[in-house]
């Protein structure tokens, strides 16, 4: 009987254990997040249609359009199409000719239906995933009783803070006051109990404050915090606030903050041709060859006559590669003919140093060719980019200045536009001008160049794509001041190598070559133009 009575306490005893063993090891189900992209969740288009609808209360006021600013307007239906002109002696020349093209025209009538629904889809899934909450249009009524930080509020993920500005301020005296605060990423609760008032719900999405003395409820709302506990690295929690008939919204940023990437400038002193910046600790210079070993060791040699210990990194898709060899030069070899804007990603891909110059491989340094200032502008300046001037054999120098801007279209595209230009001088420096596009020859800040990036399918023609990806990113410079040379490239057809014909046949394509096809079709989906105009 003992016997039994032993074998009954050892088999609960250990039925026991395996239960708390399975409670305490056993895998816990995790919360889920919903991370699909929602329809419903679509940005709203903005028409200037709306305005010609007022509301119901001001239905019997009368009102004179404005055509000429009704225009500027967002209306959601850009063309591409060439303005009108005077004809005018040299207008080419001077002002060049304006050209239009619709991207359309490069798929046949019976792909296009298809490639414009899936760039659609694309579309629509990348504007759901760059908008946050934090995006979105919040508009403070007036005459609300309601004080509310509109914008501002931040809580890293995971992380509680106390919400500022929490306030009620009711003209009536009243028996009772309350205020609700409704969340969907996170919990609210207060940091303190204020007498008179009561709270209910804290720990949950849902928060209520009442009592019957408005100065101690103000005071609860200052104790008010929020936690978020639905994690996402960045997005935002919109909060409702309501009292009695009052109701209003606002977002609370959720997100890491974004980790610096700083440089260590190195000493004043660093053996270069400037007193205030050790050029070699803050630029590299990157430029990517094929098969012009001579042009490329030119501008090697004219590098080190002003800057013999600055880094210069080679990016080469020549066939049969050369080494080329010397103190602070880094050479990447590539697939033969990989391209111009793969041997951009990787020769920049490589830079250790805050800003990256880069340059042709064809360029020549002379005593104009002062990397400091461009530094000095960027070091000066809110500017991520800025561009010099290359001086051509002829003498001339250029300095290819563009304005670009996008219109906004409806579901066949936006339309893209390109003029010669600048929008202003920068002040303190007169010879440099704020743009949009400049010639291949600029320093950047290096963590802003890798955020863009070079498209690779560009294997033999573009420049100014890198701009138009960079548009909205990229805060663009140009000065005249700081000029390098570009070798001449005039030379007889029978007296070229068989490697400078191979050369012209890449850099040139003809016209059966299909990469300016290429570009445009990535225009087109890519980038949701339908259309650009030109000069």
């Amino acid at each position: 009987m003992r016997l039994l009575q032993r074998s009954l306490c050892a088999l609960m005893l250990t039925a026991s254990l395996a239960v708390l063993y399975l409670h305490v090891w056993s895998p816990k189900p995790s919360a889920r997040v919903d991370l699909r992209n929602r329809p419903e969740r679509a940005p709203e288009q903005l028409l200037k249609d709306h305005l010609l609808v007022p509301d119901k209360r001001y239905a019997h006021i009368t009102f004179r359009i404005k055509k000429e600013i009704l225009e500027l307007l967002p209306n959601n239906v850009c063309k591409c199409e060439v303005e009108s002109s005077m004809n005018l002696p040299f207008q080419k020349q001077l002002f060049g000719y304006v050209w239009a093209e619709d991207f359309a025209n490069t798929f046949s009538p019976s792909e296009l239906p298809e490639i414009s629904s899936m760039r659609e889809q694309e579309y629509r899934s990348y504007l759901q995933r760059s908008q946050s909450p934090a995006d979105q249009l919040l508009i403070v009524r007036a005459n609300s009783p309601l004080e509310y930080p509109a914008q501002g509020v931040e809580v890293r993920p995971l992380r509680t803070i106390s919400i500022p500005g929490l306030n009620l301020q009711a003209t009536d005296r009243q028996q009772h006051y309350w205020v609700s605060l409704t969340a969907t990423m996170g919990t609210f609760d207060v940091a303190a109990e204020v007498d008179g008032v009561k709270v209910e719900g804290e720990g949950n999405m849902h928060l209520t404050v009442s009592g019957s003395q408005l100065d101690n409820l103000n005071r609860q709302l200052q104790f008010v915090t929020y936690t978020n506990t639905l994690f996402h690295p960045n997005t935002a929690d919109t909060v409702q606030f309501s009292t009695d008939k009052h109701h209003a919204s606002f977002t609370i940023r959720i997100r890491h903050a974004p980790t610096p990437r700083l440089h260590n400038p190195g000493s004043p002193s660093g053996g270069t041709n400037s007193a205030e910046y050790n050029i070699s600790a803050l630029v590299t210079i990157a430029t990517k060859t094929f098969l012009r070993y001579d042009k490329l060791r030119t501008l090697i040699d004219s590098i080190r006559k002003f800057y013999p210990t600055v880094t210069i990194i080679i990016a080469d898709d020549s066939k049969t590669p050369e080494h080329v060899q010397g103190p602070h030069i880094e050479q990447y070899f590539m697939p033969f003919g990989k391209g111009w804007f793969a041997g951009r990603n990787l020769a920049i891909s490589q830079v250790t140093t805050k800003y990256v110059l880069w340059v042709d491989d064809d360029f020549i340094f002379t005593p104009r060719t002062k990397v400091e200032k461009l530094v000095d502008v960027l070091e000066k300046t809110s500017l991520d980019l800025v561009g010099g001037a290359v001086r051509e054999i002829t003498g001339y120098t250029a300095t290819y200045r563009q304005r670009i801007s996008v219109q906004a279209g409806n579901e066949e595209g936006d339309c893209l536009h390109i003029r010669q230009g600048y929008h202003h001088i920068i002040e303190g420096f007169p010879d440099c001008v704020v743009t949009d596009g400049v010639i291949n020859f600029f320093l950047a800040r290096t963590d802003k160049v890798l955020q863009v990036g070079f498209d690779p399918r560009l294997n033999r023609v573009g420049h100014l794509e890198f701009f138009i990806d960079g548009l909205g990113m990229l805060h663009v410079g140009s000065c005249s001041s700081v000029v390098v040379n570009h070798a001449s490239k005039l030379k007889l057809p029978w007296l070229k190598t068989e490697r400078e014909k191979q050369y012209a046949k890449f850099r040139y394509p003809s016209s059966t070559d299909n990469s300016m096809i290429t570009k445009q079709n990535l225009f087109f989906f890519k980038n949701h133009f339908k259309c650009m105009t030109s000069n």
